[in-house]
């Protein structure tokens, strides 16, 4: 059991780092070539099935059989994670990056929350101590902690705020259903290959229906192709999809095949921390010293729950042990 775990923690962790990567990826594709940003979430989702469809068919095609019973529950989750990537780039059009990053990690209060409710997983004092650190960390890591950062014009207050939290809690919903997921004895692999092949119908629809009216939609559909001949910025964006995207979401499910969705969740948080670190070495951005504290804050949750863990299997050892010998 305490092997699982340590698999689960190793995971997520790898995952964190990938998935920290993707901000210097898309910052480079929004900057360099203006992509919009749900034009660039819908190549970025087709890349991935391009990508990891052929290899699963090469390697494991089993991988690619799945039982119909299964497909009804992955269109639910593969919509899930659509409207994920819908709401976390509409809440950076309309929130900021500072503000859109703390609100999407909002997601491990409620992935807590809805995984004792849902999936009856444990709630304790360490789960809820640790979700209130790694929050606060987040606001300082991202500099939501300076006034200018939560500056939205009164007229989009509302919209802003709920975008926001609903980011987060498709967030949550994601992980709860890569949770559930592995309990019905589907393969992460092939959970991501079909989920995101169905998030790429579901984008697809969006950016035809948004027709330039959604932020980060295109209009007219010819938009479609925006890099053109650009082919340095194709490049980019299958590298975007094949080595952060790819290997960050797929960890993540395969975390959840070890660790309780809040847990995985709660790990989660370390990737503005790594964001930070890989801004600083590629893109020059500097560090600044509550930025710092915010990293060790993040830090200090996981390491929190780990502990508990830790002492809670050492608990069963014992008990197990005890149980023994008094048989």
């Amino acid at each position: 059991m305490k092997t699982n775990i340590n698999r689960g923690y190793f995971f997520a962790l790898t995952s964190a780092v990938f998935l920290s990567t993707t901000a210097v990826f898309i910052r480079y594709l929004t900057q360099t070539f203006h992509i919009p940003p749900l034009m660039l979430a819908f190549w970025r989702d087709v890349f991935v099935v391009c990508t990891l469809a052929p290899v699963l068919g090469v390697g494991q095609p089993s991988l690619l059989k799945v039982d119909r019973k299964h497909i009804p529950y992955l269109i639910a989750y593969g919509f899930v994670l659509a409207v994920f990537n819908s709401l976390w780039t509409l809440s950076v059009a309309i929130n900021g990056a500072a503000v859109a990053t703390v609100m999407v990690y909002c997601s491990a209060g409620f992935t807590v929350v809805l995984g004792r409710w849902l999936l009856k997983e444990s709630l304790n004092w360490a789960k809820i101590t640790a979700v209130i650190i790694s929050l606060a960390g987040c606001a300082l890591v991202s500099g939501a902690f300076e006034p200018g950062a939560w500056t939205i014009q009164s007229s989009g207050i509302l919209t802003g705020i709920l975008t926001g939290v609903l980011a987060g809690l498709c967030y949550a919903s994601y992980s709860l259903m890569g949770r559930s997921a592995s309990q019905r004895g589907l393969n992460p692999w092939t959970t991501l290959v079909y989920t995101f092949g169905f998030a790429t119908l579901f984008l697809l629809g969006v950016n035809l229906a948004g027709g330039g009216r959604l932020p980060g939609s295109v209009n007219p559909a010819g938009d479609f192709l925006w890099l053109g001949n650009a082919w340095g910025g194709w490049g980019i964006l299958l590298l975007l999809a094949a080595v952060p995207t790819l290997a960050g979401f797929g960890l993540y499910n395969v975390s959840l095949s070890f660790l309780p969705s809040s847990v995985a969740n709660l790990i989660a948080t370390l990737e503005p921390v790594f964001t930070t670190v890989t801004a600083r070495i590629f893109l020059g951005e500097r560090l600044k010293t509550v930025q710092i504290l915010g990293g060790l804050m993040i830090l200090g949750s996981v390491i929190l729950i780990r502990i508990y863990e830790n002492g809670q299997s050492s608990k069963i050892t014992r008990s197990g042990e005890l149980h023994g010998v008094a048989k």
